[in-house]
Parts: structure tokens; sequence; C-alpha cells
């Protein structure tokens, strides 16, 4: 006996997200001079291949019944609040970003700005990404943005070989600091080999500037235990043996560290992931890499310039594009073919809705919960140094001191780093409070009350970075990041850019 229809969901996926109509489908069918759906699969999936049976699947449910099981489902993962760091920060994502970009489809929809007249918007929304990019990393040239981090340091690794090869040398070779993120340095070493590149690991203090087939370093900046240190001596060294120097680095950590630009690195990189942009269980997330001026063909990606249009307006366009379906590969940079274009424009209008004096703060906010954090576990007995750090700290454990920590975090829901030598990193960030560095010093101390206040040593310690690490230069001086901190300014912002786009 067939199921009465009213038992039947009303709300099925395929008349709800499969756009063609019946009729479509007839003159797709009529146009080719098949019968129906099941002679197009006939004619274009191999039969030796196909499934000889019917699918065996339960009576189908409506998207309501299947969410919430889903709902359900999810409802037994645990939330862990996670400190790793390694370049992955949580952060606040502003409502009217969340709202009118990151769950709109007039953004969240874009991909590559062919066609420059009905792109003017998410282009100028790009160049406030690239000024965003250029300001803070004291490079004059970025490009529209990169898949992520790792990725991005395998790119400058390509092309500083591509410019030592056209500078006449047969450079092969690339030293990348064990400092760096291990996920960078994994992607780089899968890299390398196609590349025809041999990668050598180690620390910078056992550099040998005297190997000829030298053609760059990766340093990260801050490192990836936190720490932050003066590159000035190793960049200049480098440079005098014709080793170009490129440098990860955090975007935030940059307003109130001195850039890589000022201390003479060529090529600089990163991920823009904690200027607004949700974690993501892992990405995708905005990478950036900028440049000098003389290396600008040899980017990756895709740069966003200023032109005028045929009646003398400012207009945007797609000034280079160094690998896309319409570009031969032989004549290609990169093996890169899409950016994150919608997580990139996040980032940008993150960036402008703070401004300059806003990052600033959070960015002293964030480090000075690190110190804090830092004094009160020096004053508890354990070994955090004394090297200038950012927003992450390392605790100098032995084993068994690091396995009880460990253990302890995790009944609180707490997701630490673990490195190799027992030691453990954590990295504040945005979200970060003032109760949250209480509970971490209690999981430390092994106890809920702690020999001191959070305000006490709030009072006591110095914030801040020596004169050589400290950054003086200005950045996102222009307007559009000086404009509009308030929500209502910033949606009509949006707005605009929205409008502009067809």
């Amino acid at each position: 006996m067939a199921i009465p229809d009213f038992l039947s969901p009303t709300d099925t996926f395929i008349h709800r997200h499969l756009g063609p109509t019946d009729a479509d489908v007839s003159e797709m069918l009529g146009a080719l001079g098949l019968q129906s759906l099941e002679a197009l699969t006939a004619a274009t999936v191999p039969a030796d291949i196909r499934l000889q049976q019917e699918l065996d699947l339960p009576l189908h449910r409506g998207e309501q019944a299947v969410m919430q099981e889903i709902r359900s489902i999810a409802a037994q993962n645990k939330i862990y609040r996670s400190l790793l760091g390694m370049g992955y920060h949580d952060c606040v994502t502003p409502g009217v970003i969340q709202r009118n970009i990151f769950e709109n489809p007039a953004w969240y929809t874009q991909y590559t700005p062919y066609q420059a007249e009905i792109a003017q918007g998410r282009l100028e929304a790009l160049v406030n990404f690239q000024t965003l990019v250029t300001d803070l990393t004291g490079l004059p040239l970025a490009n529209a943005s990169l898949l992520d981090e790792a990725t991005a340091a395998a790119e400058a690794m390509a092309m500083c070989l591509a410019i030592s090869r056209s500078a006449g040398s047969e450079r092969t070779e690339f030293f990348v600091s064990q400092d760096c993120h291990p996920q960078t340095i994994a992607v780089m070493q899968t890299r390398a080999e196609p590349l025809g590149m041999t990668l050598y690991m180690g620390r910078t203090q056992t550099l040998d500037f005297s190997n000829p087939q030298l053609a760059g370093i990766l340093l990260q900046y801050p490192a990836t235990d936190g720490s932050v240190v003066d590159y000035s001596d190793l960049v200049t060294k480098a440079h005098t043996a014709g080793v170009l120097v490129v440098v990860a680095t955090d975007l935030l950590a940059l307003t109130l560290l001195r850039s890589p630009g000022e201390f003479g690195a060529d090529i600089a990189i990163g991920s823009t992931q904690r200027f607004g942009v949700p974690l993501g269980f892992g990405g995708p997330h905005a990478a950036f890499l900028s440049t000098a001026e003389s290396f600008k063909r040899q980017m990756p990606g895709r740069i966003v310039g200023i032109s005028k249009d045929a009646t003398g307006k400012p207009a945007s366009r797609l000034s280079l594009q160094t690998r896309e379906q319409h570009i031969r590969r032989e004549k290609a940079t990169s093996n890169i073919c899409t950016a994150q274009v919608l997580l990139a424009i996040m980032a940008s209008m993150y960036a402008i809705y703070h401004g300059p004096e806003g990052l600033r703060r959070i960015a002293e906010r964030v480090h000075g919960l690190t110190v804090v954090l830092a004094e009160g576990l020096r004053k508890l007995g354990f070994d955090v140094g004394t090297e200038a750090y950012f927003d992450t700290v390392l605790v100098r454990l032995t084993k068994a001191q690091a396995n009880l920590i460990l253990a302890r975090a995790s009944k609180a829901c707490i997701n630490l780093r673990s490195h190799e030598d027992h030691s453990i990193g954590i990295a504040l960030d945005e979200v970060s409070s003032e109760e949250e560095v209480r509970r971490l010093l209690e999981i430390f101390a092994g106890q809920d009350q702690l020999p001191f206040q959070i305000k006490d040593l709030s009072r006591s310690v110095t914030t801040g970075f020596p004169v050589n690490l400290s950054r003086t230069s200005a950045y996102l001086t222009h307007e559009v990041f000086n404009r509009y901190h308030s929500e209502h300014e910033m949606l009509r912002y949006i707005h605009r850019l929205e409008a502009k786009d067809l």
C-alpha cells in the first residue's frame, strides 16, 4: 500500500536547491536527443563503473528533520578553548561584518573579478586589503590574498628561486628557521621537491651565508614559541651574500612591532585570520604576501590596481593576473589560481571598522594579558624566560609536570600546545580576559586560590618592547581606515560597495 502523500515532508532538498525546472530538463534533453536523465547518465558514464543496482537509501526526509538530527549529533561535541597559537587565534567578528558580508550572498558568492566594470565594489575592498598589508608589513606591494600562510610561504620560496634565476643565478637551496610554525615547514618540504629545491631547516645561528647555492631564508616574527627577535643583523648578512629574506609575520603584532620592511625583509607573508575571521576548524583563511616593487613580476596571486576610466574617473582593475585560466601556464609565476576573496574582504573590513587606533588597542590588550600571565607563572615558580614576546609564552617543564598540567587543562576544556621538549605554549588572543588568565594560572598552580590577585599583577608589570623592536612608523593613514568606526557608518560603506557590483 502506498504511503499517503501527507506523510511526506514538504521541505525537501531537490526543489529548493536544484535550479533546473522540468521544462529546463526537457529542453536540455531535447537538444541532446535523449529521452530521460537516466539515458543521459548511460550515455556519459561508462557502464563498467556504474552501480548496477538501486541505492539502498531510507525514505527521504525534510531539511528541518535532517538539521535537527545534525544538531543532536553536534551537541555531543565538547567545545574546547584553543590557545594553541601557531597562527590560529580566536577573534571577535563584528556584527556589522558578520551580517552584511559573511552572511550576505552579495559578498559570499564572489570569486575572481574577471569583469572589472561590474566588480568595482569588491575590487575596492581588495585594494583596502592590499593597503592593510603593505602598511603593516612595511613593503610597498601586496597581492589580493592567497590560500593560507603555509601556502604563501611555499610561494615565497618559489618566488626566491624565480628571482635568482632572473638575476642569472641558479641557486637551488632554501633555509627555513626551525622557529617557524610546523605546518608551514611541512608544506614547504612538500613543495620544495617538485621545484627542484633543497630545503634545510635549523637555527638561524647555524646559517652559512658562504653557501653559493642559498637562494633565500624564511624567518618567523614572532617565532612559533612566541619570542620576538631583532633580525636586522641577520638580514644584513643575508643581503651581503645575495640571499633573499622572507619573513612570516602576524599583522596584529605589527601594530606594536617594527615592520619586516623596516628591518630589510624582501618578502613578508602571513595570515589575516585573526582580523575578524572565525577559526573555522583550521580554515579557510586569507593569507597575504607583500614585497618590493622590483619583484612584482615574480609575485604569485593577483594584484588589484587603480586606473582611470574613459571619463577620467578612478576605477579599479586587475593590474596583474599571474595564473588564471586565460593565461598560458608556461608564463605563470605560480600554480595558485584562486584567492580567498570573501575572507580577505572580511579582514580588510575589520581593519576599517577598528582603524589604526582600534587595532593598536586590541594588540596592547592581548600583549598586556600575556605579560600578566607570564608574570603570574613566574610567581608560581615556573620557568617562562625573559625574552620579548607578543601574545604567546613558553613554559619550560619536566615531562611529569607537563603531563599533569595538560591533563588539568583538558579537564577544564582548554587546549594548550605541547612541545617535543615537554614545554607548554600558551597563546592569548582578542577574546582572552582577566578571568581566563586567572583560570590558566589556577591550572598551573593546581589550586583554586592563587597567592596573588590578577589586578595587583597587572599594576606591577611593564608592557611594550625594547626600542629596537618597537614600531614607530605610522600605518593605515588612508581615510578609509579612519572614517567608518560606528556601526551605521560601516553599514553604509559596505552597502555602497555592494551596490557597485552587478
